[in-house]
């Protein structure tokens, strides 16, 4: 669920007389240091929890040093910030590529907004994986992963444990709204593939009808923006007259790719702005020169699965006024990580901002509130959704004039 970039955070010997244990541990340190969002990492003396660690804390061994970077973390009391061991850190990693073996779940922390407070939430089910075939939707809370209790453990932790060979199977414990049931899983490798597009051909409108291309966007891999401009230029050879981007379950991924896709929609406009404690450090905007879609009529849906990077585009095309948004509030996650990998392949996730929409609404723990609700009925999933513009008795019916009328 994380809105991530990769850098690389190599430190030169502040002293000669250092292990090589407190060096790694000094290099940790100072990615923090320079990153962190909080300049006052959590009310302490940044400095003198330095020097306090490089006397007090044992660092004879990799574990040791390991350890004490993670009680470092700890200190900043900000359960997105983590440590991650060497192993921990490919495998988050490998979420921005182009596949991945697991169940196809993206988990994050509980907001709070739903009564939830500890444990692990679906953001979303990659669709047509395990999870998703299971019946496991966003809002679901984990309680277990092979009976070990979700309470106290990390989204890396449980990424971990829902990873693992093909083939192999994991146990879920889920609540669902007041009933807990048991989901055996079988791991499989969960294509990444961001965009999945089609033609709806609506009734009404000229002699053939109107047609809306329906682009549906999973995650910001590297190779989101992309594959949405892809689809759009395949989309137009086909005459559609109006564009429909569906970012329901969407929980995000990397940042610059949701920078990049909404600068596909906007002709002009503020993007996000990056704010840290002390107020806007840093905006986001586009003057129209990378613009594909600035015109035609534009839909966007979201639910409570469209997360990070995701709201960052949602809100972005709702306030420029670009898009009209159709769905439920979404999750809620309203600060950004970045990934930085130390010199023995080990790493740090750690919170380097939080965000505004344009409008100037912090929408961590909030979500963003849509346009209009859908109905109860509206699909979930891509092949059904053309049905619920083209059939006026179906219980999901959305009327074409009204969907795109701004």
């Amino acid at each position: 669920m994380l809105a991530v970039t990769l850098s690389a955070a190599v430190s030169k010997s502040p002293c000669w007389a250092l292990s090589e244990e407190n060096l790694l541990f000094l290099e940790a340190w100072r990615t923090i240091d320079r990153a962190y969002v909080d300049k006052t990492f959590n009310g302490q003396s940044w400095f003198r929890y330095r020097e306090n660690a490089l006397r007090n804390e044992p660092m004879t061994t990799r574990e040791e040093t390991y350890a004490a970077i993670r009680k470092m973390i700890s200190t900043l009391d900000d359960p997105f910030s983590r440590f991650l061991e060497p192993e921990k850190f490919k495998n988050l990693r490998s979420g921005t590529q182009s596949s991945l073996t697991g169940v196809g779940l993206s988990i994050g922390y509980p907001t709070g907004k739903d009564g939830l407070s500890s444990g692990l939430v679906v953001i979303s089910a990659a669709p047509g994986g395990p999870a998703y075939r299971a019946g496991i939707s966003p809002g679901d809370l984990i309680l277990a992963i092979d009976d070990k209790s979700t309470e106290s453990m990390t989204i890396y932790d449980a990424a971990e444990h829902l990873q693992g060979p093909e083939g192999t199977g994991v146990d879920l414990t889920v609540r669902q709204g007041s009933e807990i049931r048991n989901v055996p899983l079988i791991r499989e490798r969960v294509s990444l593939n961001p965009v999945k597009s089609k033609i709806c051909k609506t009734p009404g409108m000229g002699k053939d009808g109107a047609r809306v291309g329906y682009i549906k966007l999973t995650s910001f891999n590297q190779n989101a923006s992309g594959a949405v401009k892809e689809a759009i230029e395949t989309l137009r050879k086909d005459n559609v007259s109006a564009f429909v981007l569906d970012l329901r379950d969407n929980s995000g991924g990397l940042f610059p790719e949701g920078i990049e896709i909404a600068k596909i929609w906007l002709d002009k406009g503020v993007i996000v702005y990056i704010c840290d404690s002390r107020g806007v450090r840093d905006i986001y905007d586009t003057d129209g020169s990378n613009a594909v879609a600035a015109s035609e009529p534009l839909v966007v849906l979201v639910n409570k699965g469209t997360a990070s990077a995701s709201e960052i585009l949602a809100g972005a095309l709702k306030d420029n006024k670009r898009a009209t948004l159709f769905g439920e509030q979404t999750f809620g996650k309203g600060k950004i990580q970045s990934v930085f990998e130390l010199s023995d392949g080990s790493g740090l996730a750690v919170t380097v901002a939080r965000y505004e929409t344009p409008a100037h609404t912090d929408i961590d723990k909030i979500g963003i509130i849509p346009d209009y609700r859908l109905p109860a009925s509206f699909p979930r999933d891509d092949e059904s959704f053309c049905g619920c513009l083209q059939d006026p008795v179906s219980a999901c019916y959305l009327d074409e004039v009204k969907l795109f009328a701004r």
